[in-house]
């Protein structure tokens, strides 16, 4: 009986619209008349509340109690301690603050529970606190070893420790027993973890160490370094290795009756003066009729790197050839990559071609994809191409005079196309990208801005014409491809930029729909030639989705491209490679069981390829912040001009005309108190309404250059007047506080005493072991979110 009145209590609860009730209402709700129906009503529900079924509110009513739905998702851990769950594409990102964390790091799967849901109506997302880590992504990591003395070795019977090099771990240290191996002090070494933190040794871990890397003070170790922490492997396997070495180094074009025959057609290559791997070529010529005739030859890798080959497993591991400031990590062998696959000068190379005719709008009115064998007529630079259209230079247009009216067809056929791009809506972004020159031992000797001539500019646009013409026809032909996607921003983060382009004066035309790529196109017109204008390419760049591989076509926003693949870079990016395996496969079979193939899995090669994408990235990034912090380290006390690139509570980001960028804390900022106006993301004086605001010009002096922390701290000493605005009233106590606490990368006034986990300090100062660790029972089962 009683089961059956707690059923129908906890359905009464469940589908009435009020949240709680007293005992009368739910007896009057249950049709319950009787005295000893309501005496045993009363037991019941004291029963279910000692169970947790129901709870009584402040006023004795009685609820159901708030369910605790967890959510699953990702843990991006930040070099300050706190950190954000990424659960899907579609849903913002949950703030974790420091404390709860539950000693997650990055890259784990964990279960949160929302302890604060987002506010539509405001900035302020989604927090919550990890409640249980479900998968660790870390089981080894690189850094630094210092060896203990003699003395804490023989008391601890642990060997020494590891500082992480990750900035996300920076805060952790790595306790290495006296097994395995043992290096020198200073050595960077890969280690495998045992043990993970927890409460009580929350920043600590322990492990073993199972490679030496190199020793600190090495040539190149601090890149080395960041590369092997990524997993990014420096050498090839051995049977991949014999597998290049076994390809021939030359072709003989009788050999390959079936390909088309383009070597009596004038074919070039353009690319950088340092490039080694020339992976793509083209020809053009204007028509009669005032349209065009591309060809776009690609070097055919597919050929020689086949499939289930120990060529493309490798190449499948590591997705994409990583450029970082010294040196290339190759997808492929050098001997393939630099050899039979570059399209050199006077030699016959194997290629996939794609030849396009395109008329005075720029649109492709009909193609060929085929298999070929081309002999390119020169090696051109960048440089050359640039002198010839943009400079007239007389003595590189008379060493390629042969060569010239073809390049001044290009530059035609290039403006047309982008002429093309921009009408449809493509957003065309000017974001600048610095070059570090460094010495033989690794040092930045200089920055340089990259030019982006009409070569370059031509080049990228040929490109783009084959990537969409050859994603077009597998489109169309309804077979399973893989495709270069890019979709549509996220509502919030666009409300986020306009808000931002309002800051700054710029009128932007929302709608209540979707926003198109023209809009976005607008914006970046209008400040094309304010002082503004990198700042909104920055911020708006940061709006954007980020672009990726996928088996299913939805097309690409910044392009307002409805079809788009990845055709032209087969020697460094994989799906490129996949991309020339489906045109010679579809040629010969386009069968159901060979769909049925490439449809099972495209999906798991489009997900890896983007995952090494932004593996690559991440690295390129971390080496790039490493070696411009490096160069600003003896130039402390120079003074550089500058421009306002953000405004956060802490203080102003500055960058400087070579792309560095360092950080003026708001504690320095010593002509008054100041209040960060988040409506007009400027900073403002109290007293004298000073104001600092993004795009606004300064002078600056470095004061700290720290490459270990890649982190680069200003003084300001000029700034750009500007209309001033009116600072709020408020509790300066308050506001220092808080300033103080969110200083970037600054430690916490009181750090936690227990920094080690096997090698704590005893209350005689004394190292001591700790406890073995035990195997924590699960104690919550999460929700994951659908």
């Amino acid at each position: 009986m009683t089961e059956t009145i707690k059923t129908k209590i906890i359905q009464f609860l469940e589908e009435s619209r009020k949240k709680s009730f007293s005992m009368e209402e739910i007896a009057e709700g249950l049709g319950l008349q009787k005295s000893t129906d309501f005496k045993n009503l009363v037991q019941t529900v004291a029963a279910m509340e000692r169970e947790g079924s129901v709870i009584f509110n402040k006023k004795g009513k009685v609820k159901l109690p708030m369910k605790r739905v967890f959510v699953e998702g990702t843990f991006r851990a930040n070099e300050r301690g706190f950190g954000f769950v990424t659960l899907d594409e579609e849903e913002d990102d949950i703030y974790i603050p420091k404390e709860a964390t539950g000693y997650a790091m990055d890259g784990d799967t964990v279960a949160v529970d929302i302890v604060q849901v987002a506010d539509p109506f405001s900035d302020r997302g989604a927090e919550g606190k990890v409640v249980e880590i479900k998968q660790r992504a870390i089981s080894q990591l690189v850094g630094e070893f210092t060896l203990f003395d003699e003395k804490e070795i023989e008391e601890s019977d642990l060997y020494g420790v590891v500082q992480p090099k990750d900035k996300k771990l920076s805060e952790l240290k790595v306790f290495i027993g006296a097994q395995g191996i043992r290096p020198v002090d200073g050595s960077i070494v890969i280690v495998e973890i045992s043990h993970y933190p927890e409460k009580g040794y929350s920043k600590s871990l322990e492990g073993l160490i199972t490679k030496v890397v190199g020793h600190k003070n090495d040539p190149g170790m601090d890149i080395l370094s960041i590369v092997v922490a990524n997993g990014i492997p420096t050498k090839f396997e051995e049977e991949t290795l014999a597998a290049a070495d076994a390809v021939p180094d030359t072709i003989d074009p009788a050999d390959f009756p079936e390909r088309r025959d383009l070597r009596d057609q004038q074919i070039v290559t353009i690319d950088g003066a340092d490039a080694k791997d020339l992976d793509d070529a083209v020809t053009v010529k204007a028509l009669p009729d005032g349209s065009f005739y591309l060809g776009v030859h690609i070097a055919d890798v597919s050929y020689y790197v086949t499939e289930n080959s120990a060529l493309d497993k490798e190449a499948f591991d590591r997705g994409t050839s990583v450029y970082l400031t010294d040196r290339v990590i190759p997808m492929i062998p050098q001997r393939l990559s630099n050899g039979i696959c570059s399209l050199n000068p006077n030699v016959p190379r194997l290629t996939m071609s794609c030849e396009m005719w395109i008329n005075q709008e720029g649109i492709v009115t009909d193609y060929n994809i085929f298999q070929s064998i081309i002999q390119t007529s020169a090696r051109m630079t960048y440089q050359a191409v640039n002198q010839i259209i943009e400079d007239n230079d007389p003595e590189t247009t008379k060493e390629y005079a042969e060569l010239v009216p073809m390049f001044h067809d290009m530059a035609a056929l290039h403006h047309v196309l982008e002429a093309m791009r921009i009408k449809r809506g493509a957003v065309s972004f000017e974001d600048r990208e610095a070059k570090v020159l460094v010495d033989g031992e690794g040092h930045p000797q200089e920055i340089v801005l990259r030019a982006r001539g009409v070569g370059e500019r031509l080049i990228e646009s040929f490109m783009l014409a084959a990537n969409e013409t050859v994603a077009r026809h597998f489109n169309q032909k309804h077979l399973p491809f893989i495709y270069r996607i890019h979709e549509e921003p996220k509502e919030e983060k666009m409300r986020r930029f306009f808000d931002f382009a309002s800051a700054l004066g710029i009128v932007v035309k929302q709608t209540n729909g979707s926003i198109s790529p023209k809009q976005l196109q607008k914006v970046v017109e209008d400040v094309a030639d304010k002082p503004e204008a990198m700042v909104v390419n920055t911020m708006l760049l940061r709006s954007m989705q980020q672009a990726k591989y996928s088996e299913e076509n939805v097309g690409h926003y910044g392009l307002a491209a409805e079809d788009y693949t990845h055709f032209t870079s087969p020697i460094r990016r994989y799906p490129d490679l996949i991309v020339h395996r489906l045109i010679r496969s579809y040629s010969e079979d386009v069968s159901e069981a060979n769909q049925n193939k490439w449809a099972e899995i495209l999906p798991d090669i489009a997900m890896h390829s983007s995952q090494m994408e932004r593996r690559a990235v991440d690295a390129e990034r971390e080496v790039d912040a490493l070696k411009k912090a490096e160069y600003m380290a003896d130039k402390v006390g120079e003074e550089f001009d500058g421009i306002i690139s953000s405004v956060v509570k802490f203080g102003l980001f500055i960058e400087l005309p070579n792309t560095i960028e360092g950080l003026i804390h708001i504690n320095n900022l010593k002509q008054d108190y100041f209040h960060y106006l988040e409506n007009h993301l400027a900073l403002v004086g109290e007293r004298t309404g000073l104001t600092f605001k993004i795009g606004q010009k300064v002078r600056i002096k470095v004061v700290k250059a720290d490459p270990e922390t890649r982190e680069i701290d200003f003084e300001l000493v000029a700034a750009e007047e500007v209309e001033k605005l009116q600072a709020p009233k408020a509790d300066k106590r308050n506001n220092n506080q808080k300033n103080e606490a969110s200083r970037r990368g600054k430690k916490q006034r009181n750090p936690e005493k227990n920094q080690g986990k096997r090698f704590e300090q005893s209350g005689k100062g004394k190292p001591k072991k700790a406890g073995k660790v035990k195997k924590k029972k699960p104690f919550y089962k999460g929700i994951k979110k659908k």
